[in-house]
C-alpha cells in the first residue's frame, strides 16, 4: 500500500472537477478555499485538509476513493434509460387499443402540464418520469386504466407551479374520473417547512396507506426516484431519501401485499426498492 505522501490525487480532482463543469475558482469558491489551493491541489504539490478533503468528495458528489484512486476509470453515466417520444407513443398505443379512456385524457393533459419543465437539476424533461412510471406499471402487469392515469397525473398538481410558486391545479380540474382525482389527491403531498416536514409526511403516508392503488403508484414512483437520486440531489438529500424510504415504505408495501392482485408486482417493487438502498449504502 502507498504512503498518503507517495498518493497522485491531481489528476483525478482535476477530471472530476472538469465533470462536474467547475472552474477551479468555481470549485475553490465552494470548499471557501482559495484557487490557488486548488491549483497546487491538481499539480500534486500539496494534498487537502482531511475536512477539505472530505468536504471535496462532497461537492464532487463521489466517494473519497475515487479521489485517491490513482487507477479509477470515469465512468458515462445515462440521464435516462429510454427516450420519452418512444414512451409516450407505447403508453398512448396500449391505452387505444386497450380503450383506456382515462389514461389518453391523463397523458395529453400531462403533456401540456409539463411541457418546459425540467427534471431537478437536469435538462432533461420532466414527464419522462410520468411516463417511465407508467411503462414501469405495464412492464410489471398493472394494466388498470385508473392506475396508468394516476401515475401519469400524479405530480401535476404538486409539482406544476406558477412564477409565484403557487399551484396551478387541484384534483378537481384533472379531466378523468373520480378514483384517477383521487389517487392524485392522495399522491399530492401537502405543503410543507423544514419545521413541520415530519409531521406533514406522517401523516401523508398514511393517507398513502388507507387505498392500496395509491400505495402501488408511490411504490412505482419511489422506485424511480431512487434509481435517478444520485444525479438529481445532493448528498445529504440522498440520506434523507433513505432513510424516509425505510420509515415509511414498510407500511405501503403491506398494504400492496394485501392485495392479491398486487402481489408480483410488489415482489419485484420491493427488490429494487430494497436492493437500490443497499448498492447505495455500500458505495456511500
Amino acid at each position: 500500500m502507498k504512503d498518503w505522501e507517495d498518493i497522485k490525487i491531481g489528476k483525478n480532482i482535476s477530471r472530476l472537477r472538469k465533470e462536474k463543469d467547475l472552474t477551479q475558482e468555481k470549485l475553490a469558491e465552494k470548499l471557501k478555499v482559495t484557487f490557488q489551493a486548488v491549483s497546487s491541489w491538481e499539480r500534486d504539490e500539496y494534498k487537502p485538509e482531511l475536512e477539505t478533503f472530505i468536504h471535496l468528495a462532497e461537492v464532487l458528489e463521489v466517494p473519497m476513493s475515487w479521489i485517491i484512486d490513482d487507477e479509477w476509470v470515469s465512468f458515462k453515466t445515462k440521464e435516462t434509460v429510454y427516450d420519452w417520444e418512444h414512451m409516450k407513443t407505447y403508453v398512448k398505443s396500449f391505452a387505444k387499443a386497450a380503450k383506456m379512456e382515462n389514461t389518453l385524457k391523463a397523458l395529453d393533459f400531462a403533456l401540456a402540464a409539463h411541457k418546459g419543465q425540467p427534471r431537478k437539476k437536469s435538462e432533461m424533461p420532466y414527464i419522462v418520469h410520468p411516463l417511465t412510471m407508467a411503462c414501469h406499471a405495464l412492464a410489471l402487469g398493472i394494466k388498470e386504466d385508473e392506475i396508468i392515469a394516476g401515475i401519469l397525473l400524479h405530480d401535476v398538481v404538486e409539482d406544476c407551479k406558477d412564477k409565484s410558486g403557487i399551484r396551478i391545479y387541484k384534483p378537481e380540474d384533472l379531466p378523468v374520473n373520480d378514483e384517477t382525482r383521487k389517487i392524485v389527491a392522495l399522491m399530492t403531498c401537502p405543503e410543507k417547512t423544514p419545521e413541520t416536514r415530519e409531521a406533514v409526511l406522517t401523516e401523508y403516508y398514511k393517507g398513502l396507506a388507507t387505498y392500496p392503488k395509491a400505495a402501488l403508484v408511490k411504490l412505482i414512483d419511489r422506485c424511480n426516484n431512487l434509481t435517478t437520486m444520485s444525479w438529481g440531489l445532493e448528498r445529504w438529500k440522498v440520506f434523507r431519501m433513505m432513510r424516509e424510504t425505510e420509515k415509511y415504505y414498510p407500511a405501503l408495501m403491506k398494504v400492496v401485499k394485501d392485495t392479491p392482485e398486487y402481489n408480483d408486482a410488489l415482489w419485484l417493487l420491493k427488490y429494487q426498492i430494497d436492493s437500490t438502498i443497499d448498492v447505495y449504502k455500500r458505495l456511500m
